[in-house]
């Protein structure tokens, strides 16, 4: 399979529509409060994704009908925002995309509500946020997703956690998810993985839990994956450009 390849014009509007979508994420996560239900959180980005001239993109995967993805404490992706209430002390994860102009991103960040100070959860969040700094700085031509996927791999491992091995970060564009799959972890030979070229557009997904890497689907949705054991997950992911010279972050 061949990746994507974009032109300058068509990264302009996906860098618009990233734009967007940050701000979007940036208020649903000043309304995720105590006593506050999942079903608020999605009417909320509903309407500001409506607001700013796009469409839900995940309400475009066929059996999915909502624009969000939030998930809490052993949660790790695709939860359904239902009218669970959000309680002190959670750990929440928003991931969210915006079909604007033609064009997908998508975005995710995990982080504790209320105020809450655990130096646990504090060092668990803070590795996931510096592991994907450290992963979208390996995104330049001539680099592969090997790079990406080791670094994160790495970051992670080093603290004690784990990596999701059955979720992946991916390529995106006219459609969500695309060509290459990037994985949080090296699953072959670092040169058998894909290349990076000017024009890519991915999503670098940090996906990983504090205890193992085995998950269980929900029986009653369908949809929503947890952890096996329990344990505390977390989500942090950007829309990135591979440029002439290295990357462009295209959801700041």
């Amino acid at each position: 399979m061949k990746a994507s390849i974009k032109t300058p014009t068509e990264i302009s509007s996906m860098q618009e529509g990233g734009r967007k979508l940050s701000q979007t994420l940036d208020q649903l996560i000043k309304l995720t409060k105590p006593g506050v239900n999942l079903a608020e959180i999605e009417a909320e980005a509903q309407e500001l994704i409506a607001k700013a001239g796009g469409e839900p993109g995940f309400a475009m995967v066929p059996g999915y009908d909502w624009a969000t993805c939030v998930n809490l404490n052993e949660g790790i992706v695709h939860g359904i925002p239902d009218e669970k209430i959000i309680k002190a002390g959670d750990v929440a994860s928003i991931d969210i995309g915006n079909f604007y102009q033609g064009f997908h991103t998508d975005m995710s960040r995990t982080f504790q509500v209320g105020g809450q100070k655990n130096k646990e959860i504090d060092n668990f969040l803070k590795t996931g946020k510096e592991t994907l700094e450290k992963a979208i700085a390996q995104v330049k031509p001539g680099n592969r997703v090997g790079h990406i996927s080791q670094t994160i791999q790495r970051g992670i491992e080093s603290q004690g956690y784990s990596c999701m091995r059955n979720l992946t970060g991916h390529g995106i564009g006219k459609n969500l998810h695309e060509y290459p799959q990037i994985p949080c972890f090296l699953s072959m030979a670092l040169e058998q993985t894909p290349l990076l070229k000017e024009g890519m557009t991915i999503a670098i997904e940090v996906i990983y839990a504090q205890g193992d890497y085995q998950t269980i689907t929900s029986d009653q949705d369908k949809w929503t994956i947890v952890t096996a054991d329990g344990k505390i997950a977390a989500i942090f992911e950007k829309t990135i450009a591979v440029t002439s010279d290295g990357f462009k972050i295209l959801t700041p």
